[in-house]
This record gives C-alpha cells, sequence and structure tokens, in this order.
C-alpha cells in the first residue's frame, strides 16, 4: 500500500523520483489548520489508489493536484503502465460520478457530448445528453480519434458546458477530464491539436516501473489480484464532491508574493526566448502553473506558494505547451531538458 503520508510531486511520474522533488524551504512554516483534516482526506485518497497501482506516486498526486485546480489532466505512456487502471481507481476512491469513452477513429464529436434526437413519444426534438456528462471522464487513447472528434471536448473542458443546437447545457461540479494517449510515434495515433491540449493542466508522462515495483505488480497478480474487480483489492470511496470542492476553496485561499509571482513570469518568458523553441508558452500557460503550484503548496500544508513549489510543477505543466523547431528535434532536443535548462538559469528569488 502507498504510503499516504508521503506526497511525491506530479513530475516524479515523468521526470524523476519522488525524493528528487523539490523540499520546501525551512523558512517556510506549514500551517495547521482545519484543512489539516481535507489533506488527510486526500492522502487517503491516495492509499486507496495505491492499492491497486503501483510505482505511479507521482501521477496519483498530480491528478489530485488537477482535481483541486479545477483541471484536466493528460496520461501519456505506452500500452500496460496501468494508465487506464489509475483513472478507474481513483474515480473508484471517490464518490464522483464516472465515465468511460473509448476513443476510436470512427467516434462522432455526439457520441461525446450529446446530439438532438426526435422523440416519437413526444412528437418532440430533445437533447439527450453525452457521458460528457458526469464528473470523471476517462477519455482513454483520445488520440486514436481524429482532430474533428478531440475537439469535441474543447468547450466541455474550458467552459463546463456543452452547447448544442444554440443551447448551453452546464456540465456537473466538478468535472475532470483525465485523458490517456499512446505515444504519437504509434501506429494509428493523431496528434492532438495545440489548442487542445493547452486545455489540459497536466501533462502526466508514465514510464515503464522500476524492478522493485514490476516485481510488487506480479506479486499481486499471482495472489489474485485482478485489476477489473477493484473492491476485491480493497478499495473504496474515502471522499466526494463537497470536499472536492471545499479542497478547491482551501487552494484559493494560497497566497502568492509579488517575488514568487515574478519568478514564475520568468519562468514561462524563459521558455520564449530559448533558441529551440517554435512557440513558447503563453500567459494561460502561467496560469496553470500558479494554479497547479497553489494546490501542490496546500496539499504540502503551506499557506503561500515558494519557488520550490514553482519549480516541482514546471514540468508536468508547461512540457505540453512547448512547440520545439524541427532542428531541434532532429538533434534530440526534448522540452523536459528544455525546461530544466530554463530552470537553472532563471534566478530563484531569496
Amino acid at each position: 500500500m502507498t504510503d499516504a503520508t508521503r506526497q511525491p510531486g506530479p513530475g516524479a511520474a515523468s521526470a524523476a523520483p519522488a525524493s528528487a522533488t523539490p523540499a520546501a524551504p525551512a523558512s517556510a512554516t506549514p500551517t495547521r489548520d482545519a484543512d489539516d483534516e481535507l489533506r488527510a482526506g486526500f492522502a487517503a485518497v491516495r492509499a486507496e489508489v495505491g492499492k491497486a497501482v503501483v510505482g505511479q506516486d507521482g501521477a496519483v498526486t498530480g491528478l489530485i493536484v488537477a482535481l483541486l485546480s479545477g483541471g484536466h489532466v493528460l496520461l501519456e505512456g505506452v500500452p500496460g503502465v496501468a494508465k487506464t487502471l489509475l483513472v478507474r481507481t481513483l474515480s473508484a476512491a471517490l464518490r464522483l460520478e464516472t465515465k468511460r469513452v473509448q476513443f476510436t477513429p470512427d467516434l462522432m464529436p455526439g457520441d461525446v457530448t450529446g446530439s438532438v434526437v426526435y422523440d416519437t413519444s413526444t412528437s418532440a426534438f430533445e437533447f439527450r445528453q453525452g457521458p460528457v456528462f458526469t464528473n470523471l471522464l476517462l477519455a482513454d487513447e483520445i488520440n486514436r480519434t481524429p482532430p474533428k472528434t478531440q475537439s469535441s471536448l474543447l468547450e466541455a473542458m474550458e467552459e463546463r458546458q456543452v452547447s448544442v443546437d444554440g443551447v448551453s447545457h452546464l456540465l456537473p461540479d466538478p468535472f475532470l477530464v483525465a485523458a490517456t494517449q499512446n505515444p504519437v510515434e504509434y501506429e494509428g495515433t493523431y496528434t492532438l491539436p495545440e489548442a487542445q491540449l493547452d486545455r489540459f493542466l497536466l501533462k502526466l508522462v508514465l514510464d515503464l516501473p522500476e524492478r522493485e515495483a514490476e516485481v510488487e505488480v506480479l506479486t499481486r497478480h499471482a495472489a489474485g489480484f485482478d485489476p477489473r474487480d477493484l473492491r476485491a483489492a480493497g478499495v473504496s470511496a474515502v471522499l466526494d464532491a463537497d470536499a472536492v470542492r471545499a479542497g478547491r476553496a482551501a487552494v484559493r485561499r494560497v497566497r502568492a508574493g509579488a517575488d514568487v509571482l515574478g519568478y514564475l513570469v520568468d519562468v514561462v518568458r524563459g521558455t520564449r526566448v530559448s533558441p529551440s523553441v517554435k512557440l513558447g508558452v503563453s500567459p494561460r500557460g502561467a496560469t496553470a502553473l500558479l494554479a497547479a503550484s497553489k494546490a501542490w503548496a496546500w496539499l504540502q500544508g503551506f499557506d503561500a506558494i515558494t519557488p520550490d513549489h514553482v519549480q516541482a510543477m514546471a514540468l508536468p505543466v508547461l512540457r505540453h505547451r512547448i512547440q520545439l523547431r524541427p532542428e531541434a528535434e532532429l538533434e534530440g532536443v526534448v522540452s523536459d531538458a528544455l525546461l530544466r535548462q530554463v530552470l537553472q538559469q532563471v534566478r530563484v528569488p531569496i
């Protein structure tokens, strides 16, 4: 079982082990207030997910950060690294309505958002909701469907509503899209449009597990673990929608000083001046980094963000918002390495 008291940063899922997440400075004093019970609840959620998912603690934390920030998550990894199981187990640990859509080449936008149909019993047209009307939408293998269908989620992800025939239909609150995708080099995949990538708060890359974690996976399966039966694995719901909304309200109270805001802006602007970058991070990316940093700081018990919180969230928040120049890609430059270079070059306020 995952240790509920240890919370590795979301970047640990794709860039470094949990121990490499920057620690908060000693000068920052963690808060000890009524939010402690809420934080304990989210730690319990992580523990429940750990009953079924091994070696992806950083990704679990990333999903919780997105939930507290009101954002969405893109999970990338080769088949078989528990992307779908991770989202299914998280939904089982929360009393939230969850629906799953398998994205395929023949999926139509109306299959996701819903459509207007003619009801013969009433001789009238009515709107029938699609699977997007839920709290947690698992968009499985989202990059195996054409851009036309991928774009059907844009309004839902940004505006929390679906418009059909000029009528807007509000989505439930909270609402989170957890989309899985295979690396774009794989056959039968489509690159997500830049506008849609920008709607994802985090992009978490699930790597192949370490040897010890893989042995633990096999040990559990040898003992009878069935990933299709999470209840038998002991996964139970520990939080509900009210707790999620309360957590989001608590995160909004986390402060951000002028010096830290300046540091965050300098990090974002640093991606725009790199000679390897065709398109750097937009102001929307800066606000996303701020929101994620506040959620991560709150989870750690701080009432204000520090540069360390910004650094911990920089890779998962910004890696999918950067477009590299073709010549840089040919030279082997990757967005994660470029972001680490920017973080090393930007002066940290003392």
